[in-house]
């Protein structure tokens, strides 16, 4: 089945450039030899695994590709299973998938199936001659493509000390009843279109107010001391918060992205057949 493949997302951030607050020139950053002080010319640089300290072994650019994948151009699924068995934290990136010239009969096919079916294609493809754990899955009319973690590039929760004290610490059957009441209250169906950066928005307005000319004061935080929660307190504060409507409990708005986003818009596109 031919397809085209589409960045699926386009995550916005603020970058910086680091700048000499002397002069306000841009730095610029130098390879340099610690041993003998000079600058390495870029043909010179190899690259170098770290066995022990101070110690590496060099790996040529020729024999990394001798184990590159081969970019197959294809997606390869190797099994189907149940979206609810995927745990969140293994997706990495997403694409969307679009048919080619002749492949819209296949596409609808599968996308159909696996909708109805309710399975997520499990499967490798090569990226950016980098080999990747994937899963195709049915998102509306479209199928997206979801780069995913390996296995053992997740870490296990069991190495959290911290996580003994949980198994000592049972909430009572009221202080369950009234978090179920709580959790009930702020139910609501999914929009995504309902939240957004509020401090990436805070920060382009603070650029915008710099470059206009304005004085920005920086009022000092005061650190208010730690003090035990009242865990009860607390669940009965939010839940009459929530009944009351009152301005302290959790709401969304819906707001327009900022002018003068500086966010790229990803325009990769790459042809593969699944």
């Amino acid at each position: 089945m031919p397809v085209k493949l589409y960045s699926a997302t386009s995550p916005k951030t603020v970058r910086f450039n680091q700048l000499s607050s002397k002069t306000g020139a841009r730095i610029r950053q130098k390879r340099v030899d610690p041993t003998t002080d000079e600058e390495v010319p870029y043909e010179d640089i190899v690259k170098g695994y770290e066995i022990t300290p101070d110690r590496y072994v060099v790996i040529t650019d020729e024999e990394l590709e001798a184990l590159d994948p081969k970019a197959t151009r294809t997606i390869d699924i190797e099994e189907f299973v149940d979206q609810a068995e995927i745990d969140p934290i293994y997706f990495d990136h997403n694409y969307y998938l679009a048919p080619t010239a002749g492949g819209a009969k296949a596409y609808r096919l599968l996308l159909d199936a696996m909708r109805e079916a309710g399975k997520v294609g499990i499967g490798r493809v090569v990226l950016r001659s980098k080999q990747q754990l994937a899963a195709l899955r049915p998102t509306d009319d479209v199928l997206t493509l979801t780069t995913m973690l390996w296995g053992d590039e997740v870490l296990s929760p069991d190495r959290l000390d911290e996580l003994e004290a949980v198994e000592d610490a049972p909430a009572t059957d009221r202080e369950l009843k009234m978090a179920e009441q709580l959790i009930e209250s702020l139910s609501a169906a999914f929009e995504p279109s309902k939240f957004h950066d509020e401090y990436r928005e805070q920060v382009l307005n603070l650029i915008e107010r710099k470059a206009a000319g304005e004085e920005i004061a920086v009022q000092p935080e005061v650190e208010e001391p730690a003090a035990a929660p009242d865990l009860m307190a607390a669940l009965e504060a939010s839940l009459a918060a929530v009944r009351s409507g009152d301005d302290d409990a959790p709401k969304s708005r819906r707001r327009e992205p900022a002018d003068g986003d500086g966010a790229r818009k990803s325009r990769s596109k790459a042809e593969a057949k699944t």
